[in-house]
C-alpha cells in the first residue's frame, strides 16, 4: 500500500451511500506523486508524496 512520505497520507476506505442509504464498499486514494528527493545524508531516493505535502512543504528535489 502506497502512503506519504511526509504526512502518511494513505488509502481510505468507506461506505458510498444512495439516496435510499444503500451502501456499498468504497476506496479514496490518495493524490501521490513520484519524486526523487536529496536525503539528510546527501543520498538521492525515489519517494511517494502527496500533491498537497508537495505544494506545500520546501522539499530539497533533485
Amino acid at each position: 500500500m502506497a502512503e506519504c512520505y511526509v504526512t502518511g497520507k494513505k488509502t481510505l476506505s468507506g461506505n458510498r451511500r444512495s439516496h435510499a442509504l444503500n451502501a456499498t464498499r468504497h476506496t479514496w486514494k490518495a493524490n501521490l506523486q513520484t519524486i526523487r528527493i536529496r536525503t539528510a545524508d546527501g543520498t538521492i531516493k525515489r519517494v511517494k508524496v502527496s500533491a498537497r505535502a508537495l505544494k506545500k512543504n520546501n522539499l530539497d528535489r533533485v
